[in-house]
C-alpha cells in the first residue's frame, strides 16, 4: 500500500513539474535584438543607421522597446505591449521625440510556434505590412521578412536581420 501510494505521489509531482516547465517555457523572441543592416534588405530604401528591439515575456505575450536611427539621422523609438490573440495593440511610434504620424499606429501578433511570430502593422485601421520574425534554432539570428505597403502607399518587401544580444 505505501509503495502503491508512494507511486502516485510521484507521478503526480511528475505531471504537475512537466506542466508548470511547460507553462514556463522561454519566448524565444524575449530579448534585446540588434539590427545587422550589412545582411538586410530594404525594399524601398534607404536601410536605417541602427535599431535595437528589447522584446520582454509578459502573460501571453510581449512587450516591445526600439530604438534607433533612420536613415536621415533622426532618432526613432517605439513601443507597445502585444499578445499573441491577433487582436490590434496601440503603438507609439516616435521619430525624434514627436509623434510619427507616418508610422503604424496599431500592431498584432500571432505565435504561429516557438521559432515563428507574424505582426501586422496597421495605420487608421488599414493594414499595412505583415512581417514573418524566424527565430534560428540556436536562438541567436532573428529574420525578418516583411511586405505590404507603408504609409506613403510605396510597395514593402523587407529582409531584415538581428542578432541577439
Amino acid at each position: 500500500m505505501r509503495t502503491r501510494l508512494a507511486v502516485i505521489c510521484i507521478a503526480l509531482l511528475s505531471v504537475l513539474v512537466l506542466f508548470t516547465v511547460t507553462a514556463m517555457a522561454a519566448d524565444n523572441l524575449v530579448g534585446t535584438w540588434k539590427l545587422n543592416v550589412a545582411k538586410s534588405k530594404y525594399s524601398p530604401g534607404p536601410a536605417p543607421q541602427s535599431n535595437t528591439v528589447k522584446f520582454e515575456g509578459m502573460d501571453g505575450g510581449i512587450k516591445l522597446t526600439a530604438d534607433g536611427v533612420d536613415s536621415q539621422g533622426k532618432k526613432t523609438h517605439n513601443e507597445y505591449n502585444a499578445k499573441y490573440d491577433g487582436k490590434d495593440n496601440p503603438t507609439k511610434p516616435m521619430l525624434d521625440g514627436k509623434p510619427n504620424p507616418n508610422a503604424a499606429d496599431s500592431v498584432a501578433y500571432k505565435k504561429i510556434d516557438d521559432y515563428t511570430y507574424e505582426a501586422t502593422t496597421k495605420l487608421k485601421g488599414k493594414t499595412l505590412t505583415v512581417a514573418k520574425h524566424m527565430i534560428s534554432k540556436d536562438g541567436k539570428t532573428r529574420t525578418v521578412t516583411t511586405t505590404g505597403t507603408n504609409a506613403q502607399g510605396q510597395k514593402v518587401d523587407d529582409v531584415t536581420v538581428f542578432e541577439k544580444q
